[in-house]
């Protein structure tokens, strides 16, 4: 499935000049018809399971406790 650059922004949830600055580095691949650029939906998938596994190890990392120094004495 293909998206225009408005629909791909709402999909990326960022600005269209984004996308476009994107497409013209060559990071974002899209077929420019003449009229549009047209942007291939699936191109994204890997990089949207990659953020949420990153986003999952990130969260497990900031809940795991701090554990206690063993250097740390007591002085009462």
């Amino acid at each position: 499935m293909y998206l225009t650059l408005k629909e791909a922004a709402e999909y990326l949830s960022i600005e269209e000049p984004a996308i476009e600055r994107l497409i013209m580095q060559r990071k974002i691949r899209a077929i420019h018809d003449g009229d549009q650029y047209l942007i291939y939906k699936e191109q994204f998938n890997t990089h949207l399971k990659q953020l949420e596994k990153y986003k999952n190890l990130v969260e497990e990392i900031l809940s795991e406790p701090i554990p206690e120094d063993v250097d740390i004495k007591d002085e009462d």
